[in-house]
């Protein structure tokens, strides 16, 4: 049986990672397979910032990309902790009672939806920011450019 308060905090700890998508699908899951590749495109962004400063184009690109997958997963987890307990064991429990407390919501669903959606906001936002003045940024160097 799966538990919807253990996929909601798995989603939330280690979505970026895949792990939640086999815990819910198994090891045939494509996407579970494919979700460290932003992850770890966006970790080497940040290695990047590290390594060249701010001003390396390649890393506002990449960087995105870890923020938006980690904000992705939180939204996954939050979907996953408010989904009814019908329908989560219908879908994920299909062998059991429509009513199997696997798929009931306890305080540990409420805290994981409460703290994916409080982080999960947060990345969005530091990763929305970060995009658009790194974009702001190099549309003023073009422009400067063109000008001279």
């Amino acid at each position: 049986m799966k538990n919807k308060t253990i996929a909601t905090w798995l989603t939330f700890w280690t979505g970026p990672m895949g792990l939640h998508r086999f815990y819910l699908y198994g090891f045939s899951d494509m996407q579970g397979w494919l979700l460290p590749v932003p992850t770890a495109l966006g970790v080497y962004g940040l290695e990047r910032v590290q390594q060249f400063g701010q001003d390396d184009t390649l890393s506002w690109i990449l960087i995105p990309l870890l923020g938006f997958t980690i904000a992705g997963c939180a939204l996954n987890a939050i979907v996953y902790g408010l989904t009814s307990a019908e329908k989560w064991n219908t879908k994920f429990n299909p062998k059991g009672d429509e009513l199997n407390p696997a798929g009931s919501t306890h305080w540990g669903t409420v805290i994981g939806v409460a703290i994916a959606l409080m982080l999960g906001t947060t990345v969005l936002m530091a990763s929305l920011v970060f995009s658009f003045q790194r974009f702001f940024e190099y549309q003023i160097e073009a422009a400067r450019l063109i000008s001279q």
